[in-house]
């Protein structure tokens, strides 16, 4: 019990860096890592954090690995805002006996290329650029408890804009508890992107410059940009379980470092654990969000007595920016 609460005092700690910011809208770097990941999680509005069991775990909560007793792989894709980003995400995890659950991520999210056009050129000049982001991860989660684990990730971003680019590591630790009420209430707690700045480097901020009678080369100075930093905390029960059916519902609060608290509703309906309908509502009270309604469904086939197949959907209104489809497919041994 001392260790529980040592490490739930050491997650309200970190959290109190928030409490000291100012909103600062647009202002961090890396924005791939606040792309939600898998259709199961966006169906149910982002609030997946106290319900995290499966691969994408790694970005909700890196302690919700701590639930994959075996091994399981997950890959999703989708077209952001009109088909003008491209975002994949995939996975893997596995539990080592005596060790707990460890595994591999790999965010990747860029552009098609576009014509570089200056005030001489408006209509392009030739040439083309384009932008990339890349996040690798390991994760490591272990139950301390029969019903407390935490878990952990490492992850190394990369950023990519025509001749500049940027690089920086970050750290994600989560925790996660469970009651036994209400078919095992779930709390959890997580703080995400722990991080050095990053700041662009490359030969566009190299410019010659006649000093006398002689050219030298002189660099721009560029500003350094922190990573969106978040805390996020999470509430979960299965309000309804029989031999059939469940119903789970859970609840996140969320406090970023560059924009207002919101909170995060979802739920999911369950037959058999075989087909799945998920609703919820993503960035409620978020300050002019353009994020909304969302709807999942999924579908879990049953391959082999050794391994099931996951078939997942979600939908997610973005108000202005159109719809945004999401699509994943797992497979678990």
């Amino acid at each position: 019990m001392k260790k529980i609460n040592f490490l739930l005092a050491l997650l309200i700690s970190f959290s109190s860096l928030f409490s000291q910011q100012i909103q600062k809208t647009g202002t961090t770097a890396a924005q791939i890592l606040k792309i939600n990941a898998g259709p199961k999680a966006i169906g149910m509005g982002g609030a997946f954090c106290a319900t995290a069991n499966d691969a994408y775990s790694f970005y909700w909560n890196p302690a919700g690995i701590s639930n994959i007793q075996t091994a399981e792989a997950a890959f999703s894709h989708m077209d952001l805002y009109s088909s003008m980003l491209y975002y994949n995400y995939a996975s893997g995890a596995f539990y080592i006996d005596g060790i707990g659950s460890v595994g591999l991520f790999v965010n990747y999210l860029s552009t098609d290329e576009m014509p570089v056009r200056t005030l001489e050129n408006p209509e392009g000049t030739g040439e083309m650029f384009g932008y990339s982001s890349l996040v690798l991860g390991l994760g490591f989660a272990r139950n301390l408890t029969e019903l407390f684990s935490i878990g952990f990730n490492l992850k190394y971003i990369n950023e990519n804009l025509y001749h500049m680019s940027a690089q920086t590591f970050a750290f994600d630790i989560g925790v996660l508890y469970k009651i036994d009420v209400l078919n095992q209430l779930r709390i959890a707690g997580v703080i995400s992107n722990f991080g050095p700045k990053m700041k662009l480097d490359g030969r566009d901020i190299i410019e010659f410059k006649k000093v006398g009678n002689n050219f030298v080369n002189t660099k721009l100075e560029v500003e350094e940009y922190d990573l969106p930093m978040l805390f996020r905390i999470g509430l979960a029960a299965d309000f309804l379980k029989t031999e059939n059916l469940r119903m789970t519902a859970e609840v996140n609060a969320i406090h970023p470092n560059d924009h207002s608290e919101h909170i995060n509703l979802g739920l999911e309906f369950s037959w058999s654990e075989v087909f799945f309908i998920r609703s919820g509502y993503n960035a409620l009270f978020e300050y002019q969000s353009e994020k909304g309604l969302t709807f999942g469904v999924g579908f879990n086939l049953k391959l082999a007595d050794y391994a099931t197949a996951k078939f997942d959907y979600a939908y997610q209104d973005f108000g202005r920016l159109s719809q945004v489809h999401y699509f994943g497919f797992g497979i678990k041994l």
